[in-house]
């Protein structure tokens, strides 16, 4: 990890520079920096999408869900042409309320921007782009759950900006991380990995500090590359008002917290008609073997494993391309993804088939124009131990203005 930390420090300190106009530079943009980029004082936005998931089979009989899965609201104020604050306020499934985002934003010079608040953490493209037009498929690929705990945001202070002359955008953070114990429960396992462990924003507490990181290039036509980074250590609260000369408690908050490091790179291209997106990313947790040993429930150890990997690869068609007669799109498009929380397991612990799997999914995007979308599709799983697939029927619409 140290050498994987060393590359990545390298590839930031490359060029971290800054200027205003992301609509200018790149044209993947999130609601949140198009609220930024929007003239006058008061801005509103959101985005919403609702979901109907089946599984087939020729056996069983299984019923139909259907979600009102997030409503979503942006409010945003320009108290000057250097100050903004942004906010993200989420419903989820028509009954839960959470702050996604809460940060202000000041612009100190032409290459740099301070934010500090609630904001997301900058890790792969799902985790800030996941606003249902910009994206093909009904739900977000797995690997965004099961490797990056989307949607990701913590409480922090960083930086970001743009460079025109090299074309390339970042974003650095200090936040803090994820809980491993919450005082009662590891809350970190090999079946959700560190998902569980998101704290939110909501009454959040830091042990550790962690950084996260980003950079993008976007300086060839139609294709945009990004690296992310983030390294730290999990939350407990068995150190809070902890005695320094106390080491037997040390000993123990010690174990009860698992370092983190994540790489992630993407890449997407467009061209004519033609999209392609591809994402990889890999985590590597160390101390599992102690953390797995204290959290264990009756007897039986944790099986949060020592490394994780998640990709998918996607490439899809407009067919209604090039006709000048509409503004519509018609995307069918087909993804593989495969991740693995098992990768590799520490001492005592037995890898799992049932947690690596595999997904191919195939559909149909139809975009009546930016800011509506109808989409439908088939996915294929199976995981190493299941003898067969399962197949799940998805439709949805989804609107973001």
């Amino acid at each position: 990890m140290k050498k994987l930390n060393l590359l990545f420090a390298c590839l930031l300190a490359a060029n971290i520079s800054f200027a205003q106009s992301a609509r200018e530079t790149n044209e993947y943009q999130n609601t949140a920096e198009k609220l930024i980029n929007t003239s006058g004082n008061l801005t509103v936005g959101g985005y919403g999408e609702v979901h109907y998931n089946q599984i087939l089979s020729n056996e069983t009989r299984y019923n139909g869900l259907l979600d009102v899965h997030r409503i979503v609201m942006f409010l945003g104020y320009n108290f000057s042409n250097r100050t903004q604050f942004i906010s993200e306020i989420e419903f989820e499934h028509a009954k839960e309320l959470w702050v996604e985002q809460a940060y202000i934003q000041h612009k100190l010079n032409k290459y740099f921007n301070f934010q500090a608040g609630l904001m997301l953490v900058p890790m792969g493209i799902i985790n800030q782009y996941h606003e249902p037009v910009t994206f093909n498929g009904v739900e977000r690929p797995l690997i965004d759950s099961k490797i990056v705990p989307t949607t990701w945001r913590e409480i922090g202070v960083g930086f970001n900006g743009n460079y025109l002359p090299l074309s390339l955008k970042y974003q650095l953070m200090l936040v803090n991380g994820p809980v491993s114990y919450d005082g009662t429960n590891g809350l970190m396992s090999g079946v959700k990995g560190i998902r569980e462990g998101r704290q939110k924003g909501a009454n959040a507490f830091s042990s550790s500090p962690n950084f996260a990181g980003r950079v993008e290039y976007f300086g060839l036509n139609g294709l945009n590359l990004g690296l992310s980074g983030y390294f730290g250590k999990s939350q407990s609260k068995l150190y809070n008002k902890m005695s320094f000369s106390d080491d037997a408690l040390k000993t123990k908050a010690d174990s009860s917290v698992v370092g983190i490091g994540m790489l992630g790179f993407d890449a997407r291209y467009q061209s004519g008609g033609f999209q392609a997106k591809v994402q990889l990313y890999y985590s590597q947790l160390s101390n599992t073997e102690q953390y797995n040993q204290f959290t264990k429930k009756n007897g039986i150890l944790n099986d949060l494993g020592s490394s994780m990997y998640g990709y998918y690869a996607e490439a899809g068609y407009n067919v209604l391309h090039g006709h000048e007669s509409t503004d519509m799109e018609l995307v069918p498009f087909v993804r593989y993804q495969e991740y693995d929380t098992h990768m590799t397991v520490a001492a005592g612990i037995q890898k799992k088939d049932l947690y690596k799997e595999h997904i191919f999914t195939t559909g149909i995007t139809l975009k009546l124009n930016r800011g509506v979308v109808i989409k439908t599709d088939i996915d294929f799983a199976k995981t190493k131990a299941a003898p067969a697939y399962t197949t799940t029927l998805n439709a949805g619409v989804g609107v973001m203005f």
